[in-house]
């Protein structure tokens, strides 16, 4: 399957061509999630489904995904009271390891 055209500027370090939303799930949800537009999201609505977009955001933990999306798709989904898996650490540490 051929990814839609709108969605290529999210795909900045692949090759959009070689991207299999099957297969690559969980990198497109997250690209989207974290970075897509208004259209972008309701295609990966369209494509995936609500359940399936839940289940990654509660599942994955993963490190694309800012503190800032996860809290926004916690209101959508009504989910504030469910345990969702947490990004790994360095995704948490506010700290720059460059800086002295």
């Amino acid at each position: 399957m051929t990814l839609p055209r709108h969605l290529r500027p999210l795909l900045w370090d692949t090759t959009p061509a070689r991207v299999d939303p099957h297969r690559d799930a969980e990198f497109l949800l997250a690209r989207v999630l974290e970075f897509g537009t208004l259209r972008d999201v309701h295609w990966l609505i369209d494509f995936y489904g609500k359940a399936r977009i839940h289940e990654f955001l509660r599942e994955s933990g993963h490190p694309e995904l800012s503190k800032r999306t996860i809290a926004f798709w916690r209101v959508y989904f009504k989910a504030e009271h469910e345990t969702w898996r947490e990004p790994p650490a360095f995704r948490r540490n506010k700290s720059s390891f460059w800086v002295d």
